[in-house]
């Protein structure tokens, strides 16, 4: 069923599970009689026990792997805040579904299923400018299509987007929520021209002006500067939390999607790591702001979830070291 309003989804945000201490336990158990030094494996090691606790198993595993990528377009385009047309997102759906892209080679090769799931591409959200991107009705109804993507089947999801002119709304909701204005949070997207970035910037600074009285809920803050893919995003991040299925966040959009959730509740992307720090503006500042260390830093921008598939073959390494090397007692190796 889907959410029926927002203080029903907000009831949901705030009731949020802890996790498996007893599974991270056991991973760092064993993790001390593996046959290298303590620790040597770094992140790995960490990698290897946050699985553990939020799958809630002692050994974890990676059989069923979901890449979701969700789009959707955006009314404050009119403003001149992106370089391509609307219509790009239309034709770049295709392309996934054609298998063209750069997250079906990424999927392909982490082993992951890969889903795209437009939503309501032939309507984009209002203006934020000049009113609200969705009312309380889209906004749960894409929140929810979210949620319900993500299955209690599921080992570890990542999250993507694709949708034209959506760094501006993840700007937007990241100066909202964090403050410092609309000039930090800013970048060019797409690869707008001086004149398009200051357009960008203008368009921000009047939807947080225009919805000042919205800014200290983060949920209508979604609801009031972002888009139905960041909804459907934020939805499947809390589904994640609520099934055990722990999660790797993508770039800026990605992550300012997912956002309104930690301002929500303190430990509300805990069962989520940062799979990349992108060259989009803004990013490394929010995940400083929400308390995230990037997984990778490789220079990448383009969203669709690339970087959250790539980090999936870290979590793969991170899986195989901790399942399949032999301990001590069994390699016969002395620990003295």
């Amino acid at each position: 069923m889907p959410f029926k309003s927002l203080e029903e989804l907000r009831s949901s945000c705030l009731d949020l599970p802890s996790g498996s201490d007893a599974s991270a336990k056991a991973v760092a158990a064993r993790q001390a009689i593996l046959t290298k030094p303590q620790g040597s494996l770094g992140r790995l090691e960490e990698i290897a026990a946050w699985l553990a606790r939020w799958q809630g198993r002692d050994m974890p595993r990676l059989e069923q792997v979901k890449v979701f990528v969700f789009a959707g377009n955006h009314g404050v385009t009119a403003q001149g805040v992106s370089a391509f047309p609307p219509e790009v997102t239309v034709q770049m759906v295709a392309n996934f579904a054609g298998g063209g892209a750069a997250i079906n080679q990424l999927a392909r090769i982490a082993g992951a299923q890969l889903a795209v799931i437009p939503l309501d591409l032939e309507h984009p959200t209002g203006d934020f400018t000049t009113g609200t991107a969705m009312d309380d009705d889209a906004f749960l109804a894409a929140v929810s299509t979210g949620y319900h993507a993500v299955t209690e089947d599921t080992d570890l999801v990542c999250f993507g987007e694709m949708g034209i002119g959506n760094t501006t709304p993840a700007a937007a909701i990241s100066a909202a929520l964090f403050g410092g204005g609309a000039e930090k949070w800013t970048g060019r997207g797409t690869g707008v021209d001086d004149s398009g970035l200051r357009r960008k910037i203008a368009a921000i600074e009047a939807g947080l002006s225009r919805h000042a009285a919205a800014l200290s809920d983060p949920l209508r803050v979604a609801a009031s500067l972002g888009g139905r893919e960041l909804a459907a995003i934020l939805g499947g991040v809390l589904a994640a939390r609520h099934r055990n299925v722990p999660v790797l966040l993508d770039g800026f959009v990605c992550t300012a999607a997912a956002a309104p959730l930690a301002e929500l509740h303190a430990e509300g992307l805990a069962h989520t790591l940062a799979a990349h720090v992108s060259a989009e503006a803004g990013h490394r500042s929010l995940l400083e702001a929400l308390g995230l260390a990037p997984l990778l830093d490789l220079g990448m921008r383009l969203g669709e979830g690339s970087g959250a598939c790539l980090a999936v073959n870290v979590v793969r390494s991170a899986l195989e070291c901790h399942a399949g090397m032999a301990s001590f007692a069994e390699a016969g190796v002395s620990q003295e």
